[in-house]
């Protein structure tokens, strides 16, 4: 009984969102403060990871994203390098404080990415789009369980033994490319329903995400394509968020300003028929 209220209580709600008035929605505005806290901060994260390896596959792309897919020891000799190599331990420290800085990295785009989507939801009034909100959020858990698994497998590479964590490895950082596939797959669908003009910026942002399942299942080969398949749909995010922002800021404005259709137009008899219809009785003479 209690259940069946509460499914009560949401639809009455998801309807009442649905019939309200157009409105500016001010989830931009965090969206936009997010996404700028991401994109400095991402700067300043890029040049903290080690910027060569010791001869991983070309198609990982960077040490980032080849200790990402690591899966045995040969994998890490050939991002960090034997202790032979003067930069392992270079590689190594570099690597262990970006990966603590890209726990705070995940804060701030799971924040930009919820916020832009629920802020679609505001515009757009799409269940499907509210129920995306958990996707980002999802796929921070993973990136930040799989950050900590990298962080003890490094420190058992440094000591020298092999890390138990190395078989988990595969199951968060997949689950977390593959969430974050889905939600640009999100913002190009609440792309396309804000009418025409945004058509090309949402096939722009939907194409890329083919090249992630080709990532996963050959990470030497692919791996490259992973940073812009998932970046391609965060320009158009926050490309969303500063013109919503500014359209509720300068013009009061929702970004999807859907205005009413106006009333179809009486339309009126012809001419010549007027002076026949205007008669009292119609095929009678006078």
């Amino acid at each position: 009984m209690r259940a069946a209220s509460d499914g009560t209580r949401l639809q009455l709600w998801f309807e009442a969102q649905r019939l309200r008035a157009p409105a500016p929605t001010r989830a931009w505005y965090a969206a936009l403060a997010f996404g700028i806290a991401e994109l400095f901060f991402g700067i300043q994260l890029a040049q903290t990871f080690p910027a060569t390896g010791a001869g991983f596959a070309d198609g990982y792309g960077s040490p980032a994203v080849a200790f990402a897919f690591a899966r045995g020891q040969a994998d890490l000799l050939a991002v960090f390098g034997p202790e032979s190599d003067p930069l392992q331990v270079a590689r190594l420290a570099a690597m262990r404080a970006a990966i603590e800085g890209d726990c705070l990295f995940t804060l701030f785009y799971a924040g930009f990415l919820a916020c832009g989507i629920y802020a679609l939801w505001r515009e757009l009034r799409s269940r499907l789009l509210f129920a995306a909100v958990a996707l980002p959020i999802a796929a921070a858990l993973c990136g930040v369980y799989a950050n900590m698994l990298l962080l003890d497998i490094q420190s058992a590479f440094t000591l020298g033994d092999y890390s138990p964590a190395m078989a988990s490895l595969p199951g968060p950082v997949g689950v977390k490319f593959v969430l974050l596939g889905l939600t640009n797959l999100v913002i190009a669908y609440g792309m396309t329903e804000l009418g025409p003009r945004w058509q090309l910026p949402a096939a722009l942002v939907m194409a890329p995400t083919i090249t992630i399942p080709m990532a996963l299942v050959s990470p030497p080969a692919f791996g490259w394509t992973l940073p812009a398949a998932i970046g391609a749909g965060w320009i158009g995010l926050f490309a969303l968020a500063a013109i919503g922002s500014w359209r509720g800021f300068a013009h009061a404005r929702p970004l999807a300003d859907f205005e009413p259709a106006p009333p179809p137009r009486r339309s009126t008899p012809p001419r010549e028929l007027t002076p026949i219809m205007s008669g009292s009785s119609f095929g009678r003479k006078r």
